[in-house]
């Protein structure tokens, strides 16, 4: 089950962060936000839980793909701002304020598919969290987990988690990408596939929508003296900007059928 008090800081940082969430470059992406339908493949007109929906970006991209949703966040302002994003729906999009473990969600279930984006870095025990989902489809549903990755090397994978945590309070692990297919296996799923992608951040945009723990000019000081973590290199650039160089995994699992 998950924690109420990491529930509640999770609540308060995203009310927070709300407005400009839903403006970052690296959420509101199209073509990215198009690729993770595709990729994704739920079946025509699928009953989706998307878990920890945001502001509605990935809800609105699957209703315009034809699918149905319900949004489950903590956060009461990202929910309002799903709802009022994906009002054109109607009455294939309903959003809720609530864990995905709350009895009111179970009560929604089977789902034809789950998705999540760039949650499970949020969470303190990531298999919890896919196993929920995973519980809430009906046999052949398809889950889906888009998050951005870090290096398989302990030692750089928390590198890069304490400068993530120092420019967000809210954040606890990123995986690497084997970690998530691990945990698709570990939970039974099979069809099992991944798809990676680069992307890159603006240091000033990503860490001025975080929720930070330590001060900007010192995290820009350490990106400065260099980081290059798979999942996590920083450049600076002739103008002294710095930029982020990252990679998101996109992965895919289907619920066995009984035999």
């Amino acid at each position: 089950m998950s924690d109420p008090s990491h529930d509640r800081s999770l609540e308060s940082a995203f009310d927070g962060q709300a407005s400009r969430f839903e403006r970052a470059p690296v959420q509101s992406d199209p073509a990215a936000l198009a690729r993770l339908v595709n990729k994704a493949g739920f079946p025509v007109g699928a009953y989706v839980l998307d878990a920890g929906c945001g502001p509605g970006l990935v809800s609105a991209a699957f209703l315009e793909a034809g699918y149905r949703i319900e949004g489950v966040d903590l956060s009461g302002e990202m929910v309002d701002r799903a709802r009022k994003r994906c009002a054109f729906a109607a009455d294939r999009a309903r959003f809720r304020q609530a864990s995905i473990f709350a009895p009111e969600v179970e009560a929604l279930a089977p789902f034809d598919g789950a998705v999540s984006r760039y949650v499970i870095h949020h969470m303190l025990d990531a298999e919890e969290f896919l196993a929920r989902q995973a519980a809430l489809l009906r046999p052949g549903g398809v889950l889906v987990a888009c998050d951005h990755v870090t290096s398989p090397s302990p030692e750089s994978a928390e590198i890069h988690r304490r400068l993530e945590v120092a420019r967000d309070r809210s954040h606890t692990n990123n995986p690497s990408s084997g970690r998530i297919v691990d945990l698709f296996g570990l939970l039974g799923l099979i069809d099992v596939s991944l798809c990676e992608e680069s992307f890159t951040l603006d240091f000033d945009e990503w860490f001025d929508r975080g929720t930070p723990t330590e001060a900007k000019d010192a995290v820009r000081a350490r990106l400065v003296a260099g980081v290059d973590v798979r999942g996590f290199s920083a450049r600076v650039q002739t103008d002294q900007s710095i930029q982020i160089h990252c990679i998101r995994a996109i992965v895919r699992g289907v619920k066995p059928t009984a035999t």
